[in-house]
């Protein structure tokens, strides 16, 4: 694959790669992305209802603070609660602990021999306690970004937007700029972000509020009936305490005498008349006709893969700027949806710049999956939500289940909008606009040599109501061994084409999946299977720009000056997304290393033997065509660390990084693709 006389790698720093980043202080982790910082994942049960035992990933040691700062006075220099309280609000003390500004260029040069990034040197802003902390130099990626930073004082490029005044005294020299207080904004103006469901609909999710509950035997009514009450001891508690707030309003004279007019009860409705048919609640439920339902128009749409963890928002907004047409949320599953989880919510968040977006789903019985459908079609709709896609890869046993599956899609095209009567009867009173599609993603069957997709083809197509389909062609025993069935894949397209035809409906788009790494290959395997498009996953996480090549037909010998350009468009997506403070940047610094484990795998197509580039083929230790190429390709979590620190400053002591996924272990992957 390459030359056998290169040199190896040289290892410039010792590995160290055995726990996890210091978090914070007494800070509280952000609601909205509580699954993404460290040690945060779902929580499992075991035997007794009781927790199960933290694996080493979850068991991180945790930094504390010598002085424990109020977030609110921190941010803004005003807190609400005044002396109750428990944290410090003293200058002093803040700008004894609050560490130095990183020093960031939005617009430096950059070299292919050290330094890799040469910009100008920090200019602090005097000798005094605040000003020591303060570079005048540097550039907020958030400020960049959004026009305005709203971590305030706590932003760790501070100095890109303070104004300081000579003739004035100790703090007051300091003037913040672009702040605006995030109590007074929505969050989709906060971060530039959609997708933010309301806190009450968290609320009354985990309150079992939302939707009645749903019976095994009547998965679809979904519906809250009028005067139905979903939860009696919830109901009965607020019940409770609104008549004590209504006898006090009495007893102090509140209510006027108009007031307590309108308050009476109203007259009851009438008792509904045996024999005589209400035409909306008695509405028939007819599906809509295949020629009715909204198109996905998915021809030659370059699709970048759900990708558990790696496949976050500033990722997928790099893989735009690189020109993915199509992104999806990393998988979110269904029951902590329907129960209101704040870190699953924010796995379905969308930037502005995602034209065509789904959300994927996960789950095995219509009971949670048909309840999320209808949550997310509710409270995000098709302003938010272009798709809505059901995760059968590897983890899933639904293919087994026919019979299951059959009822998940059928409950999941009414709740999102497809049958008549739903536009009348659900909760969703915008259903009646434009129903949100529903996709499928699946592989072959559960064994490799007994395929059974191309059975379900034609019922996702004909009866199940499915908008598009993606088939990975691999089986779910085989995970990531062996290369995709491409062949296999010909095949089901064959039968879907066929079983449109005869049921005289329009053609439902099919994209391929398996072991694009390459515009070539892209090509060559959507002409030869007759898929619509082909999705793209670990070749994108490889190399992102995957998709520049794949839509200008070329194979792109990127320079390493290029590659590094892309690695900090990351860092400053990352931080406008996770926050340009502490806890922000490491976490940004924790993603970065996780998106560089599998960069590094990358071999510049310049130092190939032969094309095009295959991803089972491990390629045997290099040396680059310049310094920044060879630490490029470097597999020690050390020299992911130093990258990082270009962009983000240096690590913390306590920084410590285990990549999630074995990236290096060619085929053992856990991410979807």
């Amino acid at each position: 694959m390459t030359s056998a006389d290169v040199p190896g790698l040289p290892l410039s720093r010792p590995i160290d790669d055995d726990a996890a980043e210091e978090r914070g202080d007494s800070r509280n982790t952000r609601a909205a992305d509580a699954r993404d910082q460290p040690g945060a994942k779902r929580q499992k049960t075991g035997k007794g209802g009781g927790f199960k035992k933290r694996t080493e990933q979850k068991a991180r040691p945790q930094g504390e603070a010598a002085i424990k700062m109020c977030r609110a006075w921190e941010t803004t220099g005003e807190c609400a609660r005044g002396d109750s309280c428990r944290f410090q609000h003293s200058w002093s003390g803040y700008w004894e602990v609050k560490p130095s500004d990183i020093h960031h260029e939005v617009a430096a040069q950059l070299a292919d021999s050290e330094p890799f990034v040469r910009a100008m040197a920090p200019r602090m802003g005097g000798e005094d306690l605040m000003g020591k902390t303060i570079d005048l130099t540097t550039q907020c990626p958030v400020f960049k970004d959004l026009g305005y930073c709203t971590y305030g004082w706590r932003c760790r490029f501070l100095g890109g937007h303070v104004k300081h005044h000579e003739d004035k005294e100790g703090a007051d020299k300091w003037e913040l700029l672009g702040f605006k207080d995030p109590s007074s904004m929505s969050e989709t103006e906060r971060y530039n972000e959609t997708n933010w469901p309301k806190s009450d609909t968290l609320t009354r999710l985990k309150h079992n509020k939302y939707l009645a509950k749903i019976e095994p035997d009547k998965p679809f009514a979904l519906a809250l009936p009028k005067g139905s009450v979903p939860n009696p001891k919830y109901a009965k508690k607020q019940k409770a305490k609104q008549a004590a707030m209504d006898e006090e309003s009495a007893m102090n004279g509140d209510m006027n005498e108009e007031e307590a007019m309108n308050a009476a009860p109203a007259p009851a409705a009438p008792e509904p008349v045996a024999g005589v048919v209400d035409g909306e609640s008695e509405a028939m439920d007819v599906p809509l006709r295949p020629e009715e339902k909204r198109r996905l128009d998915w021809e030659n749409g370059r699709y970048l893969a759900p990708l558990t963890t790696v496949g976050n928002l500033p990722f997928r907004r790099l893989c735009v700027d690189y020109g993915a047409t199509i992104t999806i949320s990393e998988m979110a599953l269904a029951q902590p949806l329907v129960t209101g989880q704040t870190e699953e919510w924010a796995l379905v968040r969308r930037h502005h710049s995602e034209k065509m977006f789904g959300v994927q789903l996960a789950g095995g019985y219509p009971n949670r999956m048909v309840p999320a459908a209808e949550v997310i079609a509710k409270e995000l709709g098709p302003s938010g939500v272009d798709f809505v896609d059901i995760n059968m890869g590897a983890g899933s046993a639904l293919m087994e289940n026919p019979g299951r599956l059959g009822k998940i899609l059928v409950g999941m095209n009414r709740a999102l909008g497809e049958s008549e009567s739903n536009l009348r009867l659900s909760l969703s009173t915008f259903f009646q606009l434009t129903p949100v599609p529903l996709t499928v993603k699946f592989r072959m069957g559960v064994a490799h040599n007994k395929p059974t997709a191309h059975k379900l083809i034609p019922k996702f197509a004909t009866e199940w109501g499915a908008s598009a389909m993606t088939l990975h062609g691999r089986s779910r025993q085989q995970r990531y061994s062996k290369l995709a069935n491409w062949e296999y894949v010909r095949e089901c397209v064959d039968v879907l084409h066929q079983s449109c035809d005869d049921a005289n409906m329009p053609r439902v788009p099919i994209f391929g999946n398996g072991d694009c790494f390459s515009a070539q290959s892209y090509w060559e395997e959507k002409e030869r299977s007759g898929v619509d498009g082909v999705m793209v996953a670990r070749g994108a996480l490889i190399k992102p720009w995957i998709f520049t090549e794949i839509a200008e037909r070329r194979e792109w010998d990127i320079s390493a000056t290029e590659r590094l350009e892309g690695i900090r468009k990351f860092a400053e997506y990352g931080l406008s997304h996770w926050g340009s403070d502490t806890m922000g940047v490491n976490t940004t610094r924790r993603f970065l290393c996780e998106a560089l484990s599998f960069q590094s795998r990358y071999v510049p197509i310049g130092l190939l033997e032969r094309m095009p580039p295959m991803m089972n083929e491990r390629p045997p230790a290099y040396r680059g065509r310049n310094e920044l190429e060879t630490l490029l390709s470097s597999p020690l979590v050390s020299d992911w660390i130093k990258i990082s620190e270009m962009f983000l400053g240096p690590a913390g002591e306590s920084f410590n990084f285990v990549p999630k996924h074995k990236s290096s272990a060619y085929g053992s992957e856990e991410a979807q693709g």
